[in-house]
């Protein structure tokens, strides 16, 4: 299996396309604007560059972003040949043009020209009993990482408690607080519980997920819906200018967490949710997720 080859192709389509649900959401939202407003230029202008995108093969995003590899692996897989695999398919993507030089050394702020580094980029490794090798790219740009926010309930400011009452409080905040400068309309991966640095992951994973899936549990599938709906009536629109079409989407998980700690993580994606995967059988053949 030439996983170099699958993971530079997984790149460059993840980089210049949009998925299905996204691109429709987009088209859904300009058609619900105010025709000649500032919100429904805007969404038209995303879906030409979309369009453009995909047919150049060209980066949707001059920001090409963090790139964060989700794998499910059966038991036993040895993953060091993977993160070389990744890394070395960073670098040919590099190359082609399908990433921009994206890395900065944090102590000489000198540019990695390769993008490839400590935890760049990053693979999160899951092992379970299953036949196939599934693996998921998540390109998240800066600007919508700044927005990324992080609260630890009681928030005596916001008046949020230990409950999903205070969890509302703290997503409508985070919406309130990104305004346009995370390139809205947005999508909120959410994670209630786990500890800081879990619950961001656990946040970033949700990010995954289609706009049409909901939660399993039906009081998360609830806030969901409640927050989206909520969050569009702020009136803070595309790219902040104003509109109805402030989030396309609220994906929320829980998990576990200690008595002392209520952490609500929220990684704040932009409009251009760049996720694609790939499932690779036994025999080799690669379907395109």
């Amino acid at each position: 299996m030439n996983w170099s080859k699958t993971l530079t192709e997984l790149i460059r389509r993840t980089t210049t396309d949009l998925p299905a649900d996204i691109k429709c959401a987009l088209r859904r939202a300009a058609e619900v604007e105010v025709a000649g407003s500032h919100a429904g230029r805007m969404l038209e202008s995303m879906l030409t560059n979309t369009e453009l995108a995909q047919q150049n093969s060209t980066p949707v995003c001059q920001d090409t972003g963090t790139l964060t590899l989700f794998w499910r692996l059966p038991e036993g897989t040895e993953t060091g040949p993977l993160q070389r695999a990744a890394e070395a398919a960073v670098r040919q993507a590099t190359e082609a043009g399908w990433l921009r030089k994206n890395t900065i050394e944090s102590l000489s702020g000198e540019s990695i020209d390769s993008n490839v580094a400590r935890g760049a980029p990053e693979c999160c490794f899951m092992q379970e009993a299953r036949c196939d090798i599934e693996v998921w790219l998540l390109q998240k740009g800066g600007g919508c990482e700044n927005m990324s926010s992080q609260y630890s309930l009681p928030d005596e400011e916001l008046g949020a408690g230990r409950d999903l009452a205070g969890v509302r409080l703290c997503l409508l905040q985070a919406i309130h607080s990104a305004q346009g400068f995370g390139c809205a309309p947005g999508v909120l991966g959410v994670c209630i519980g786990s500890d800081r640095a879990g619950g961001y992951k656990v946040a970033k994973e949700q990010l995954l997920r289609t706009l049409d899936d909901q939660a399993e549990e039906p009081e998360l599938a609830a806030l969901e819906q409640q927050v989206l709906a909520e969050a569009n009536q702020l009136g803070i629109g595309p790219m902040g200018l104003g509109g109805i079409t402030t989030l396309l989407g609220v994906k929320i998980a829980a998990r576990s967490r200690l008595p002392a700690s209520f952490f609500v993580s929220v990684a704040y994606m932009c409009w251009a949710c760049r996720r694609s995967g790939a499932r690779i059988a036994a025999d080799g053949s690669v379907q395109w997720l």
